[in-house]
């Protein structure tokens, strides 16, 4: 076996890259909560209203909120470019180990954070989804900051049963996984804050509540059919590494009730006996046991698969 040659220094300047992504995040995010203050201030217009006052002053200063203004456009720019940083820094972290980066709750944090930024951004292109973005940066930076701050750790060799290419396939699915799952949870959250009725203003400049669930339970379709690769991954890579496809682990437990949770919130959707308040509360909840398996379980349980590196 080739002897891995450990890069400290080449570490430490991956940390640098991932504290800048930080900083930039931290701004974008400030121009985000700014923006959603401006909205706050105006009420959207009806397609209705549009059409009939298309000459009105007022109403083009209205539909003018509708669009990306320079505020905006200034918090996406700072977006794309922590996220293009953050990826040099998950790169330059893997060179430094010799391996792919997620190998411990620090790599799996910012790669993870990567992934997130990367499939949001990604997802802007087909559909405008911009009035998540607080909340996609703000989980990405209180990520990449308990990353940095509580879950750094040198560079190490991982342990005889991590070395596999499953390691590559198991964990960058459950990565991707997590990445259209947080972007349901925003949605979710954006649901239940409109139906509540409160700062009726700001969030007349969010789509309608039926399309807000339609898109939340696309990205949840997406998340939960990754999801169910790696828990079939997982069960194939234990069978290699300790010769046996479960074994009632505390991972393995929480990765099935978390698939149980999404199963439940897709067939509730499917039967549309659990449609509106009730499915996206079911859907944030499922995602909450994602945040909880990966902290809680970690940190605090025994077993095989805790690989916290603290």
């Amino acid at each position: 076996m080739t002897e891995v040659v450990l890069n400290e220094p080449l570490s430490q300047v991956s940390l640098l890259f991932v504290s800048s992504a930080l900083a930039f995040l931290a701004l974008a995010l400030v121009l985000f909560s700014f923006q959603l203050v401006k909205l706050s201030t105006v009420e959207a217009v009806s397609s209705e209203a549009k059409a009939a006052s298309s000459g009105s002053t007022m109403v083009d200063e209205k539909i003018a909120t509708d669009k990306m203004t320079a505020t905006e456009r200034a918090g996406f720019i700072l977006l794309w470019v922590s996220t293009a940083i953050l990826g040099v820094g998950v790169v330059l972290r893997g060179v430094a180990a010799g391996r792919v980066p997620w190998a411990n709750m620090y790599e799996f944090s910012i790669s993870g954070a990567f992934l997130i930024l990367l499939v949001y951004l990604t997802a802007l292109k087909i559909k405008d989804l911009r009035f998540i973005a607080t909340f996609i940066a703000g989980f990405a930076l209180v990520t990449i900051f308990a990353a940095v701050s509580l879950f750094y750790v040198e560079v190490q060799t991982i342990m005889p049963a991590l070395q596999s290419y499953w390691l590559v396939i198991h964990v960058v699915v459950a990565i991707m996984a997590t990445g259209f799952l947080a972007v349901a949870a925003g949605m979710h959250i954006a649901y239940l804050l409109k139906a509540s009725g409160r700062a009726k203003k700001l969030f007349s400049h969010f789509p309608e509540l039926l399309q807000l669930e339609r898109i939340a339970y696309r990205f949840n379709v997406v998340g939960f059919v990754l999801w169910s690769f790696t828990l079939i991954a997982g069960a194939v890579w234990a069978e290699r590494a300790w010769h046996r496809y479960w074994g009632w682990d505390t991972k393995e437990v929480w990765t099935f009730i978390i698939w149980v949770l999404y199963a439940g919130y897709l067939h509730a959707m499917a039967t549309r006996g659990w449609n509106g308040k009730r499915a996206a509360w079911l859907g944030l909840v499922a995602f909450l046991s994602v945040i909880f398996n990966f902290t809680i379980v970690n940190l605090f349980f025994k077993g095989l698969h805790v690989y916290s590196g603290l």
